[in-house]
């Protein structure tokens, strides 16, 4: 999608601290951290959300959870002591761009509700 931010992002339109890329996900450090890690984990395919998601899609949701996902969160020293895994969708999801992302959390207790 010609005016999405992660799109710029993934395919190096707009510059990013990226931790991981592949051949279908990007992973890259959130400007405004809620935790000491915080990362973006998107796919480089446009998909608004959740919801969005497609039978043809479920290869590239494995590969981001069961891959990518524990890959980061060993390199990142968060896997030991914890991390979360978060998808808002919608407004009051607190979707904010609308590109499917995951943002992986930690360093720091997480408590619940989160909001």
């Amino acid at each position: 999608m010609a005016d999405c931010i992660f799109c710029k992002i993934a395919s190096g339109q707009v510059p990013s601290n990226i931790v991981y890329e592949d051949d279908q996900v990007t992973a890259f450090r959130d400007l405004e951290p809620q935790a000491p890690v915080h990362v973006l984990i998107i796919p480089k395919k446009h998909v608004e959300s959740v919801l969005g998601l497609g039978d043809e899609d479920r290869e590239l949701v494995s590969h981001i959870m069961c891959d990518v996902i524990p890959k980061l969160a060993r390199e990142l020293k968060v896997a030991e002591k914890g991390f979360r895994v978060v998808a808002n969708t919608g407004e009051e999801g607190g979707q904010t761009v609308k590109h499917l992302h995951f943002h992986l959390l930690g360093g720091r207790s997480m408590q619940w509700p989160p909001g």
